[in-house]
């Protein structure tokens, strides 16, 4: 029998190793994240995917366009169903262009999740981000 407390820490920590991952560039860290039937949207137009290989390309293409990044990813809400769950959860992510070191862009939003309890541990099936609102900036200095 599953204890419903360590599967709610479990289904957190794919967050925390999904923000872990992207703020240092740890792709190994970041694929152990989905399942390899992973279904990701809401990332910008035309950026729907049908499977890991597909998101992780995307992805290795996005670190390109930045310096740096930080995810902050709270407020949980994880609701479990034997061996699949849902998780909604708010993002704050912040990135400094690699183009230009002056200029960050913030965006806040929602993640929604679908994660399923595989052999290896909890992944996540259904990625999809849900924007709520951006902001660019440059600093004069």
């Amino acid at each position: 029998m599953s204890d419903p407390v360590a599967d709610r820490f479990a289904i957190q920590d794919i967050m925390t190793r999904y923000a872990q991952a992207v703020d240092t560039r740890d792709l190994a860290l970041f694929v152990t994240c989905f399942a390899p039937e992973v279904s990701v949207s809401g990332f910008g137009p035309g950026a729907t995917f049908q499977n890991r290989d597909d998101w992780m390309a995307w992805v290795r293409e996005a670190f390109e366009r930045f310096e740096r990044t930080q995810h902050l990813i709270g407020n949980f809400v994880v609701e479990i169903d034997g061996d699949r769950a849902t998780m909604r959860s708010y993002v704050q992510a912040t990135h400094v262009f690699l183009a230009d070191p002056k200029a960050t862009f913030t965006l806040w939003a929602t993640y929604h999740d679908v994660v399923e309890r595989r052999p290896g541990g909890w992944v996540i099936v259904d990625h999809r981000l849900e924007p709520a609102a951006s902001e660019t900036r440059r600093r004069s200095e």
